[in-house]
């Protein structure tokens, strides 16, 4: 019989710095569902990848005098290494920058220019650089970006979009005929009423500010927008044609499963709906939004040194431990939190007392008692048969809460079994069985009916905590592993022989919280001083240069221009060309203001500039003069107007 496909996704993780742990919650949950799907006998395709075009990787790589390329290469790999030391076991990983992946983009973006679904028109707005987002002026929160709360740049240039606000009507059917489509459900109510209903405009699908990414074929000078370049990557990565789709498009796309964090659902469930429905393919089955992981009641941040790397954690912890606590502590819904404390508590408590010591002590007593073979049970008791019952129904739930994505409840349900099993050895006291010869057939049964509940949890708890769960199939010396076979308890042969008892998880000193906490509020501080010395910086103004006379201010004339052309220069992301009117004939400068100023903000103006600069060649080209412009707090520049009224070429003194 062949298996039933099951393709599981992640966001795939932006490029331009490593992401924090709760940025790797994606890759954990996503592993947990697919692990736990295998177990259930799907044929699971699991995907996750790096997103790496974009102005901010392209600006991050600038900074370090390096290429956008060889920037994304670095940090792909370690975000690579922090996925693959949390044993994720995704079956392929996409990189945006892959030659399939541009060469699939183009192809979709061309079909739908053709069909009409895109087209070119000019874009006046606002732009978030963090999320690499457009606003427009009412979407704003008290004039910053309303998601993260960055500042935001005034974008103005031509750029093709698409035509969303065509699929209105078709979304909203969709989304109330297909009322699980979202999960939690209430986060699709948030789409529909807060998004979709107010009314979908179009969408800027293209930049030409800035080069880093996918060209478009049609138009060269345009790159893809990166939000439509990244969500393409779900189907990209199966082999997606409009012509001719590969068979594993046709086998696993129907069936698929985005797990995504809550902040870029919006993205996901409207714009990449849309967009699929334009190309005529299907939609995927589901989404699930998972919350946040938070530091305390904090999001993480570097500027706030509240940040903590899984890589660290698990370095400390192992990869078990990290996986264990994040599964557990995120509930479905509401924001989970994350700090030295909590994740110390719970190791102790769930994985070195609550499973460690059931597991240890279990196994030391088959082997101190029976010379390390498991009998075969007689005459069961109520308290035996209700360990049983709480096995099967553990196992019930489990594949419950797991198909609902409620992981922390799944976990729950693991870990309470795993409780019920050391309060049955509370309640047998073998330890009082083996004094009497008499009793050795009733000790003998309460070492099976143990030694199954862990055989129980130890599958159980294969899709949390993979490494473990070997490592108490392993102990307890079983092969008989499948899901299928918790159906029913009794399931371990009696006769076999177990392994040594082996300490699980050692506990955490609780020194080391105290070493913890130290090195991350010298990490605060630390943050806290570089934040508030770039503050005075960007605040302080710029020293006032050495004394002049008025001699030597007069050798700078300055004059009124006004600007009659302008536009970019095309091999320099800074430059401007101007043409100005100087009351004597016209001139061309070139100005350093491209990233803050459009041609279209300058055409018709007059400024204030320097008329008696000595030319000079920038970038190539012939500038003669210089505009007059303010340096400002945050690094911009303003340029200096002047009144309409003011004739070309009047002197300013």
């Amino acid at each position: 019989m062949s298996k039933k496909p099951y393709l599981i996704t992640t966001a795939i993780a932006y490029a331009s710095k490593l992401p924090h742990i709760g940025n790797m919650y994606d890759h954990v949950c996503a592993d947990a569902i697919a692990r736990a799907k295998r177990m259930q006998g799907y044929d699971v395709f699991f995907l996750t990848g790096t997103d790496e075009h974009g102005l901010k990787i392209e600006e991050e790589a600038e900074k370090q005098h390096i290429t956008p390329k060889q920037h994304v290469d670095n940090i792909s790999a370690a975000i690579r290494a922090e996925i693959d030391g949390l044993n994720v076991s995704y079956d392929k990983f996409i990189r945006t920058t892959d030659e399939e992946h541009e060469k699939c983009l183009q192809k979709a973006f061309d079909r739908l220019y053709e069909q009409g679904d895109i087209y070119k028109s000019e874009y006046e707005g606002w732009y978030c650089l963090p999320c690499e987002s457009f606003f427009t002026e009412v979407q704003l929160k008290d004039g910053r970006c309303p998601d993260c709360g960055a500042e935001v740049r005034k974008t103005k240039e031509e750029a093709y979009f698409f035509k969303l606000s065509k699929y209105q009507k078709q979304i909203e059917d969709f989304f109330e005929n297909n009322p699980d489509f979202i999960q939690p459900v209430s986060r699709k109510n948030e789409m529909l009423n807060n998004f979709v209903k107010p009314g979908l405009q179009d969408f800027c699908i293209t930049r030409t500010s800035f080069k880093w990414g996918v060209p478009v074929d049609i138009d060269p000078k345009h790159i893809i927008y990166v939000w439509i370049d990244a969500l393409n990557n779900y189907i990209t990565a199966l082999g997606y044609d409009p012509e001719n789709p590969s068979e594993n498009y046709k086998k696993y796309w129907e069936n698929c499963v985005h797990v995504i964090g809550k902040d870029i659902l919006r993205f996901h469930s409207i714009y990449w709906v849309a967009w699929l429905m334009a190309l005529g393919a299907k939609l995927p089955k589901q989404i699930f939004a998972h919350p946040w992981l938070l530091f305390g009641e904090d999001k993480m941040s570097k500027s706030k040194g509240n940040v903590i790397y899984a890589g660290e954690m698990v370095k400390r912890f192992g990869a078990d431990a990290v996986r264990y606590y994040m599964l557990s502590e995120m509930p479905f819904a509401a924001d989970g939190s994350i700090s030295y404390e909590t994740f110390i508590d719970r190791y102790n408590t769930d994985l070195a007392n609550t499973l460690g010591n059931l597991v240890n002590r279990t196994v030391a007593m088959v082997n101190k008692y029976f010379g390390g073979v498991v009998g075969a049970p007689s005459d069961k008791n109520d308290t035996d048969r209700d360990l049983e019952e709480k096995c099967v129904g553990a196992t019930k739930k489990f594949t419950e809460h797991v198909n609902a994505y409620r992981l922390a409840d799944a976990v729950e349900d693991v870990i309470a079994l795993a409780r019920r099993a050391n309060k049955y050895i509370d309640e047998t006291t073998p330890w009082a069985l083996a004094k009497n010869e008499a009793d050795k057939p009733r000790l003998q049964t309460v070492l099976y009916e143990l030694i199954e509940a862990i055989r129980f949890i130890g599958i159980l708890c294969s899709p949390i905590i993979p490494e473990t769960s070997k490592k108490i199939l392993a102990q307890i010396n079983t092969d008989i592993t499948d899901f299928e076979t918790l159906a029913a308890f009794g399931g371990y042969v009696a006769g076999t022989k177990v392994g040594e008892a082996e300490p699980l998880f050692a506990r955490i000193d609780p020194k080391l919280l105290d070493e913890l906490v130290a090195e991350m509020e010298a990490t605060k501080a630390k943050a806290a001083a570089e934040a508030a010395k770039t503050a005075s910086e960007e605040t302080a103004p710029a020293p006032i240069a050495p004394e002049i006379d008025i001699d030597e201010f007069f050798k700078a004339d300055l004059r009124a221009g006004k600007v009659v052309a302008c536009e970019k220069v095309e091999k320099s992301k800074k430059l401007l060309r101007i043409r100005l009117d100087d009351g004597f004939g016209g001139r061309q400068v070139l100005s350093g203001i491209a990233k803050w100023y459009s041609p279209e903000d300058l055409i018709g103006r007059t400024v204030l500039f320097v008329a008696n600069l000595k030319p000079a060649k920038l970038a190539g080209e012939l500038s003669e003069g210089m505009i007059c412009a303010a340096d400002m707090p945050d690094g911009s520049a303003k340029v200096c107007f002047l009144d309409g009224s003011t004739p070309a070429g009047a002197k300013i003194r």
